[in-house]
């Protein structure tokens, strides 16, 4: 049996949280209740990310897209949204996990809102595990609202066109206290990043499974992990110069 090499796990590992729709019309149930299963998906894949060790997990729960859908189905998601930052503050805080969101969030209900930036003061202090939550995000929107800062600080002088390079470009993104992904995993066998991290994941290894996010569990998480340890990463490099560090 294959076992997970602590050094080989991703610093950062997203995922694209796919398939609580399908997985409720299998079973001709509502849309509300496969989001609920996924939920203790999110529970199940947080709890095991922290004892496997890794360091940042970032998990895209809700698009700016996902405004477009029925509102019905909106509201619940928020509720659920709600409900899980509250009943999962206790866990975070006995096992050092740190809460981030990221996103625009100010199109957040405002109790939710709320809810959140106070899961996210008490976390503050946490060091075990970053966990960070994508809401009402969107890849091009993270582009652009960074785009715009950059163009106020040049136009009041505090930045120079020629200043902007990838790093400094980085720093305006939400993800700015994040390092990019190493790893990102989609579920439901989607062949698509879904406007998630388009900046972010131009070295990011991809692992797509069929498997619907109510049943991903940690067997499956592990198997992506395994698979991930098992890629030589190049960064644009030949395998020769990775062997030698002829960099």
């Amino acid at each position: 049996m294959h076992r997970l090499i602590k050094e080989k796990l991703p610093r950062h590992l997203a995922i694209i949280m796919d398939g609580n729709g399908r997985w409720a019309e299998r079973r001709s149930l509502d849309r509300i209740a496969g989001h609920q299963q996924g939920a203790e998906s999110v529970r199940d894949i947080v709890r095991a990310s922290r004892r496997i060790g890794i360091p940042y997990l970032t998990l895209f729960a809700f698009s700016s897209e996902n405004w477009n859908r029925p509102p019905g189905e909106v509201e619940a998601l928020m509720l659920l949204l709600k409900n899980y930052l509250s009943s999962e503050l206790p866990e975070m805080l006995d096992n050092g996990i740190r809460l981030l969101a990221i996103g625009d969030l100010n199109r957040l209900p405002k109790d939710v809102l709320s809810t959140l930036n106070e899961t996210i003061k008490q976390t503050s202090q946490a060091t075990a595990m970053t966990l960070s939550l994508a809401l009402s995000y969107g890849g091009r929107d993270d582009i652009l609202q960074a785009i715009r800062r950059i163009m106020i600080n040049c136009r009041e002088g505090t930045l120079a066109p020629e200043e902007v390079d990838e790093k400094l470009f980085s720093k305006y993104l939400w993800t700015a206290s994040l390092p990019d992904p190493d790893l990102l995993i989609r579920t439901s066998g989607e062949m698509r990043i879904s406007n998630f991290f388009l900046w972010q994941l131009a070295y990011t290894e991809i692992y797509v499974t069929p498997t619907l996010w109510p049943d991903f569990n940690r067997e499956e998480l592990i198997q992506a992990l395994l698979s991930y340890q098992e890629r030589e990463r190049r960064f644009g490099l030949t395998s020769e110069q990775i062997k030698t560090g002829d960099r």
